[in-house]
């Protein structure tokens, strides 16, 4: 009787909120195809097609893997890990350039 109750307590976005999502994540890979199609310049290409990738991850997480109706801690669990990640890469990004600075200043003929 009361997996019945805590069913019933389940919540399910309409199936309308489903096809909005599949039209942008269509929309989202047809911007992602046109900029390599009218050739962006490599840099500017390279991030939006990074961007538009993690919007399209970030919805079907958020609807398809039904991460918007967890409870906190879950979201957290799975989104504080690469959100640290991305931190650390950027403090190391910070220390390569030092030391690639500090081995050109001392090293270099």
């Amino acid at each position: 009787m009361e997996q019945v109750q805590a069913r019933s307590h389940v919540q399910h976005p309409p199936i309308g909120t489903y096809v909005k999502v599949w039209v942008l994540l269509f929309v989202l890979s047809a911007l992602s195809y046109f900029v390599d199609y009218f050739e962006v310049q490599e840099t500017l290409k390279q991030f939006l097609v990074t961007v538009f990738g993690l919007m399209k991850a970030g919805l079907i997480v958020t609807f398809f893997m039904h991460l918007r109706f967890e409870r906190l801690g879950l979201v957290y669990a799975i989104l504080l890990p690469p959100l640290l990640l991305l931190t650390l890469l950027g403090i190391l990004s910070a220390e390569a350039d030092y030391t690639l600075w500090v081995r050109q200043l001392f090293f270099s003929p």
